[in-house]
């Protein structure tokens, strides 16, 4: 059992430099390698987070805009509509006053013309009732020489 640990004492003062060594290496690589790239690794994530989170609201952006050019359009759409609308409306009014001007021209020529037949009518009747007399007279003569005639 001596020898035992005679051997196993022999064998942890051969693995104690080694152990060091591994110590220090582990230190070394903490220090020189995992520090740095942990560093690395977490600014690129960070980036790569950054990045994310800028394209993020770019595209919230980006959407902004398309709904507020949508909004503008749909409201240029409802103008151009109702100038439209204005536009026919103001031709219909137009042609109201224009068939009502036509109507009222065709009813003062309808009125004149009444008038005028009215005054042929009644140059007509007095050419017919002074013409009465003569033509009554007319056909007495006519008649009565042959009445007259006749008896003699």
């Amino acid at each position: 059992m001596q020898v035992l640990l005679q051997q196993l004492g022999t064998l942890f003062l051969g693995a104690v430099p080694t152990a060091l060594l591994f110590i220090v290496l582990v230190i070394a690589y903490q220090l020189l390698i995992q520090g740095p790239l942990s560093a690395t690794l977490e600014e690129r994530r960070a980036r790569t987070q950054g990045a994310m989170e800028e394209a993020h609201k770019a595209i919230a952006l980006a959407e902004a805009k398309a709904a507020e050019y949508a909004e503008k359009l749909r409201q240029a759409r409802i103008e151009l509509h109702k100038a439209r609308e204005q536009r026919i409306k103001q031709w219909h009014a137009e042609r109201e006053a224009a068939l009502a001007a036509a109507r009222h021209a065709s009813a003062d020529k309808v009125r004149q013309a009444r008038t005028a037949l009215d005054t042929e009518a009644a140059a007509a009747k007095q050419a017919i009732q002074a013409s009465t007399a003569e033509l009554a007279s007319q056909v007495v003569r006519a008649v009565l020489p042959v009445a007259v005639g006749g008896s003699r």
